[in-house]
């Protein structure tokens, strides 16, 4: 059968993935790998503008990992009702050209306020990328190959990452050398870089823009129908989420729901300014503050008026330790990736086009393997086990470990680099994993916000802790080593997690359609 214009047919069978489900595929590995490398080439940059805007090393970790982090947290809630509601591939469109224009806007700041706000941008835009992606590949493949399928689609995290440094550190080498004085429009090395990457993506979202929508759930032959007015939706959780406006949501609770957010307020922004005081970094914890007190809004909010959704996602233990877990995973792997270079330019005194060849050309080789054979054998295991994927997951931490301490301690670049295209084989193999678990855990209908509620464990538990986590350790120190070897602590509180959600996590999926059923829903 077929859907109205734009949309693909249904498969009979889920023997055989269309051709036209891998095409589709590889032009969002492209997507993602440009997100990347908008995102992670502040790493590469970050000896030049610390030394030219006069920033310490927690202000770095902030803008890479807090500023962009938090709002692209925030956002994703709204944006990923959104992409359940409304036309996916449109919306990937909006947002591509969205955070490449603020990218390419980075390149014109001239103090940490402006790259702050640039920075924050980016992270709204990018916001779109993987509620909106994670949907459509799991209506383009069957739940059979979906972690190979999210895990070769997650793949341009790493690839990315990757050529960000190859390309931000060949970039800023060149311009400087070529215009040690008098640089057109008066930028610097890395100025000119954020350009450089940033403006490939607006051509970019033309192509994007030509996919095909795919019928909504057509994988598992559970079809849902687009909603009627999916802006209004969007327009409630952006209200939900987005202080103040988050009392208005709370007010539809009556007067115990505003009770309850004014009491969360508190609480959050309490331990918020407490950890300022204590950090002597009120922009980190302001933001971060903001963060949490605008997700216990919006989950609050979402319980009243989803009642289905909120349970299978915030109400399944199996669901929040499963993202928890991978948060944990996340938080080392994003510091690490980050403070790589400017631990070999700092640190081992490598030119930063060494740095980012070593490091980027070798970690993104080592990401793309990983998150691929990390999905392979999580497919595998699933088959034989139904919380087998989760053992992946946890191996992600666990393997990664080792080579995050040899990286921090080592004083030989060769052994560095080495280490550094372990920690990302490693750590990038639990991804594909970590996805597929939680987007079996929910209905179709529920993806795009199932997604962006994983995500918010990838950004304000990873992201917006990670970075900043080892950069403050590092300027409270003056040691970056001392920095990237505190990342370690999230090894044992991630097995924790992982391990609660591997006993949880086949009787979660079980009763997946009988819980929603009572939860309120017509399935």
């Amino acid at each position: 059968m077929t859907a109205e214009t734009n949309q693909v047919e249904v498969p009979e069978s889920d023997e055989k993935v269309p051709a036209y489900s891998w095409y589709a595929l590889s032009i969002l590995v492209i997507v993602y790998v440009l997100n990347f490398v908008d995102r992670n080439i502040i790493s590469i940059l970050a000896e030049d503008i610390k030394a030219d805007l006069g920033l310490r090393d927690d202000q770095i970790g902030f803008l890479y990992g807090t500023a962009f982090g938090v709002f692209y947290a925030l956002f994703g809630i709204p944006l990923g009702k959104l992409a359940d509601n409304w036309h996916r591939v449109r919306l990937m469109t909006a947002g591509l050209f969205i955070w490449s224009a603020f990218t390419a806007l980075s390149g014109f700041a001239k103090n940490f306020t402006v790259l702050s706000v640039a920075r924050i941008g980016v992270g709204v835009g990018e916001a779109t990328a993987s509620p909106s992606a994670y949907s459509l590949i799991s209506d383009w493949f069957p739940k059979k190959i979906r972690a190979t399928a999210l895990a070769i689609y997650s793949s341009g995290l790493y690839i990315g990452g990757g050529i960000s440094l190859l390309i931000g550190g060949a970039i800023v080498e060149r311009w400087n050398e070529a215009y040690p004085v008098d640089a057109p429009f008066g930028l610097a090395g890395w100025q000119a870089a954020f350009v450089a990457v940033g403006l490939p993506g607006i051509v970019l979202a033309c192509l994007v823009f030509t996919l095909r929508e795919p019928l909504r759930g057509q994988s598992e032959g559970i079809v849902t129908p687009q909603a009627k007015d999916p802006f209004r939706g969007f327009g409630r959780e952006l209200i939900a989420v987005i202080p103040p406006f988050t009392l208005i949501g709370a007010a539809q609770g009556g007067v115990r729901g505003i009770i309850t957010n004014l009491a969360g307020a508190i609480v959050i922004g309490g331990i918020a300014y407490t950890l300022a005081i204590a950090t002597d970094n009120y922009q980190q914890w302001g933001a971060v503050g903001i963060g949490y007190y605008a997700i216990f809004s919006w989950a609050s909010t979402l319980k009243r008026r989803d009642a289905p959704a909120f349970k299978l996602i915030w109400g399944t233990p199996a669901f929040l330790t499963t993202i928890l877990g991978y948060g944990m995973v996340s938080f080392m792997s994003y510091a690490a990736s980050f403070w790589a270079a400017p631990y070999a330019i700092r640190i081992l005194e490598e030119a930063p086009s060494t740095a980012g060849w070593w490091i980027g050309g070798p970690g993104a080789l080592g990401g793309f393997l990983g998150v691929i054979m990390g999905g392979r054998v999580a497919d595998y295991l699933r088959q034989r086990n139904p919380a087998g994927r989760l053992l992946v997951v946890a191996f992600g931490l666990v393997g990664a470990a080792p080579f995050l301490f040899l990286m921090f301690t080592t004083e030989s670049a060769t052994v560095f680099y080495i280490a550094a295209f372990l920690q990302s084989l490693f750590g990038s193999s639990a991804l594909g994993a970590a996805a597929a678990t939680m987007t079996d855990l929910v209905l179709p209908r529920m993806r795009g916000t199932a997604t962006a509620t994983f995500f918010l464990s990838t950004t304000l538990v990873g992201l917006a802790l990670g970075p900043y986590m080892a950069g403050q350790v590092s300027t409270v120190t003056n040691s970056l080593s001392t920095g990237g070897l505190s990342l370690l602590i999230a090894v044992p509180i991630g097995l924790v997690l992982l391990f609660i959600a591997y006993r949880s996590v086949p009787e979660a999926e079980r009763t997946l359609i009988e819980r929603a059923r009572a939860a309120g829903e017509d399935v």
